[in-house]
C-alpha cells in the first residue's frame, strides 16, 4: 500500500515539497500486523510512533489484579503509540494491540529526529499533533468527571461511528469505564427512548 494517506494527513498542517516527500519516503516504512500481535507492550520501551493506513488498534493497560483498561482506539488516519514511553524512551505504561489486520507507517525515534532536521516543518506538525492528543485527553478526563455512563457512551458513539461497529462492545465498555451489562443497560435505554 501507498502511504499517500499519511502524505494528505500531513498535508492538512504544513506544505510538503516533492523532495520533502521523498526524503519522508526514504525513512520510514510500512509494518503489517496481524490481529492480535501487539506494536508495543507494557514494560517495553515503546520504539515506534505509528500511522495507521489500515486496521484498528486498542490502547490498554493492565492493572495489578489483571484487568484491562481501554484508553483509546485507533483507525485510519490515527496515530498509535505509547507515546509517553516513545517520547522519553522509557518503559511503556501501555499495550498496543491489532484488533484487526493492520497496517502501519513506522516512525522511529531516531527517524523522527531526522526528519526534524532534513525537513524542519515536520517539526512544527509533530508538534501540532501532539497538541491535540494533550487536549484530546485533557478534554476525555473532564468528560469522565462530568458525565454520566450514558452520557459518555452517547459521546463516544457520536465522535467514533466507525469505531463502534469495529470493536466488540465489551471493549466500548472497558473505554467507558463500566461493566458490559451496564453498557447493554443503557443501550437498552436508549433503544426505549426513540
Amino acid at each position: 500500500m501507498t502511504i499517500q494517506p499519511l502524505i494528505d494527513y500531513i498535508q492538512r498542517f504544513v506544505t510538503l515539497t516533492d523532495q520533502d516527500i521523498e526524503i519522508l519516503q526514504s525513512k520510514i516504512f510500512v509494518r503489517n500486523y496481524l490481529k492480535g500481535q501487539y506494536i508495543v507492550q507494557q514494560g517495553d520501551i515503546c520504539r515506534y510512533e505509528c500511522f495507521v493506513l489500515k486496521g484498528c488498534t486498542k490502547t490498554f493497560y493492565i492493572d495489578q489484579e489483571g484487568q484491562e483498561h481501554i484508553v483509546m482506539f485507533s483507525i485510519e488516519d490515527w496515530w498509535t503509540s505509547d507515546m509517553g514511553s516513545f517520547i522519553t524512551q522509557t518503559p511503556a505504561d501501555f499495550n498496543v494491540q491489532c484488533l484487526e489486520n493492520s497496517e502501519l507507517v513506522m516512525f522511529s525515534y531516531d527517524i523522527i529526529e531526522d526528519l526534524y532536521r532534513e525537513i524542519p516543518k515536520l517539526e512544527r506538525f509533530f508538534r501540532q499533533i501532539l497538541e491535540r492528543a494533550f487536549v484530546a485527553s485533557q478534554k476525555r478526563i473532564v468528560r469522565n468527571f462530568s458525565l454520566t455512563a450514558k452520557e459518555q457512551y452517547l459521546y463516544f458513539r457520536e465522535q467514533y461511528p466507525l469505531i463502534e461497529q469495529r470493536i466488540p462492545q465489551y471493549m466500548i465498555a472497558s473505554y467507558l469505564g463500566i461493566t458490559k451489562e451496564f453498557l447493554s443497560k443503557i443501550k437498552s435505554q436508549l433503544i426505549l427512548e426513540q
